[in-house]
C-alpha cells in the first residue's frame, strides 16, 4: 500500500499440528529449511508424528489482512481455519503443500483427493476470504 498508495491485501496461512505443539504453523512453508521443497516438508512431518498414535489432530489456518492505506489505524483482518488430521502416508495428487497429508475432517479423504471446487469451498482459506468479504461489505469498502 505505501508504494502504491492503493489499499492492499496480505495474507498467510500454515498447518498446525496439535502433537507439535502447534508446528509447523508460520514456518510451514520451509519447515525443512531454506529452499525446502514440499516433499521435504512433508517427509519431515511424518518422520516427527512417526510415533504419534491417531488420530493426529491438525489444522489449516489462513489469516487476511486488508489495509485502506499504509496508515490504515484499523485494518480488517480475518481468520479461517480448516480441521483435520495427518496421514501416516501421502495421498492424491491435487494441491500442494502438505495436502497429500492432510485428512480432510473426519473423512476419509485428503486435501490433495478433492476436487478443486470442493477444496475452494471448504478450505481455511475459503473461510477466512468469506469473512474479510463479510467485514468489507459492513464497512462499505
Amino acid at each position: 500500500s505505501r508504494v502504491t498508495g492503493l489499499p492492499a491485501i496480505a495474507d498467510d496461512s500454515g498447518l498446525e499440528v496439535d502433537a507439535l505443539d502447534g508446528r509447523p504453523g508460520v514456518y510451514s512453508a520451509r519447515y525443512a529449511g531454506e529452499g525446502a521443497t514440499d516433499a521435504d516438508n512433508n517427509a519431515k512431518l511424518l518422520r516427527e508424528l512417526a510415533e504419534v498414535a491417531e488420530p493426529r489432530l491438525a489444522r489449516y489456518r489462513a489469516v487476511i489482512a486488508y489495509v485502506a492505506s499504509a496508515d490504515d489505524p484499523a485494518p480488517l483482518v480475518a481468520a479461517g481455519a480448516w480441521e483435520g488430521a495427518i496421514s501416516r502416508t501421502p495421498r492424491g495428487e491435487g494441491g500442494f503443500g502438505y495436502d497429500p497429508l492432510f485428512l480432510v475432517g473426519s473423512g476419509p479423504l485428503t486435501a490433495a483427493e478433492l476436487p478443486p471446487d470442493d477444496k475452494n469451498r471448504v478450505s481455511h482459506r475459503a473461510v477466512a476470504l468469506r469473512e474479510l468479504v463479510a467485514k468489507l461489505r459492513a464497512a462499505r469498502v
